[in-house]
């Protein structure tokens, strides 16, 4: 087995650059993918079910903390979508997320599992093993879900609102 300081050094530059991607994703013109959107809305909701039911067995002040999470995530998504710059070029759709509010979920996600990990790593394996039973991780992991969850139906609706806009003219037009 390799020693921890070793898999720190692979590991650290590995996270780092998905963390710079992500961010990096979060302030740049998108293409909009409704096979990225839908996996999105299934992913979330069984991960919460899943961590929910694990804490519920634990820890069900962890539950409640997850709940307040969502709730949160959700009013941060519906102010993400709002602030969001929608496009259609040439039959494709496009978005460019509102950033401020994309980073400080990410953010405060990435934070929190770093946090994590360093307790981890500090305390070792056998003793910090409580990530369902801990209301603050919970908490912003369902902001996080809430935000995405949310995020991407906005995506849908609006995909499906520039649809049949772009469907009535059309149809229109022919009927003259």
């Amino acid at each position: 087995m390799l020693p921890t300081p070793v898999v720190a050094a692979v590991v650290a530059p590995l996270v780092l650059w998905r963390v710079y991607s992500r961010i990096k994703r979060l302030t740049t013109r998108q293409r909009s993918k409704t096979w990225r959107h839908r996996t999105t809305l299934v992913f979330f909701p069984l991960l919460l079910l899943l961590l929910a039911a694990l804490s519920l067995q634990t820890a069900p002040i962890a539950l409640a903390g997850m709940g307040a999470g969502l709730a949160v995530g959700v009013v941060l998504g519906r102010i993400g979508s709002k602030g969001t710059k929608f496009e259609q070029v040439d039959g494709d759709y496009y978005f460019t997320p509102h950033a401020p509010i994309g980073m400080l979920v990410a953010l405060l996600f990435i934070g929190r599992m770093g946090y994590r990990a360093y307790e981890f790593y500090a305390l070792g394996a056998g003793e910090h093993h409580e990530f369902v039973t801990s209301p603050l991780t919970l908490c912003i992991f369902g902001v996080l879900a809430g935000y995405y969850m949310t995020f991407a139906a906005g995506l849908l609706a609006w995909r499906k609102r520039t649809a049949a806009v772009a469907a009535t003219p059309a149809s229109s037009a022919t009927v003259q």
